[in-house]
């Protein structure tokens, strides 16, 4: 409910805020600051676009974080994005976006809400055994226990 109310309320909000400051600065100034916003947002993908490899590198050295490095990458993709979309308050929430401080609070917030242990959000102790029985198949031969879901047969 909450998602299609701000989906109402975003476009009003985005021309009361033209009239707004198409009064204060007038109609050519204001679209010039619309399409400079875009232009940048179409920078700033390009940028994340040209630094994914980068990132990709750094990320698998060792104690690099990948999730927080690609979390990053997300947000700047997000930031150029809502920078395209013409709009004063979504330029104002991408320009949010880049401020490292808000990056920071909202990684931290989302790391948070993850679970920390894979799918079951358990971890398993360094050096732990998973005790397991397994049965090899020949090619061509169909396994002699239930499917469980999980395999293709």
């Amino acid at each position: 409910m909450r998602l299609m109310l701000g989906a109402l309320a975003l476009p009003l909000i985005e021309i009361a805020l033209f009239i707004l400051v198409g009064g204060w600065i007038g109609v050519w100034p204001t679209l010039g600051l619309v399409a400079l916003a875009g232009m940048a947002g179409i920078l700033l993908l390009r940028g994340q676009g040209a630094g994914a490899m980068a990132t990709m590198r750094q990320a698998g050295r060792p104690r690099a974080d990948p999730a927080a490095l690609l979390a990053r990458g997300a947000l700047r993709v997000l930031a150029g994005l809502l920078l395209i979309v013409p709009g004063f308050l979504t330029d104002a929430i991408a320009l949010a976006l880049l401020v490292p401080g808000v990056e920071r609070l909202i990684l931290r917030r989302l790391r948070a809400r993850m679970p920390q242990g894979g799918a079951t959000g358990r971890v398993q102790p360094a050096g732990a055994v998973i005790d397991a029985e397994f049965e090899e198949v020949a090619p061509g031969q169909t396994p002699t226990h239930q499917p469980s879901g999980w395999t293709r047969h």
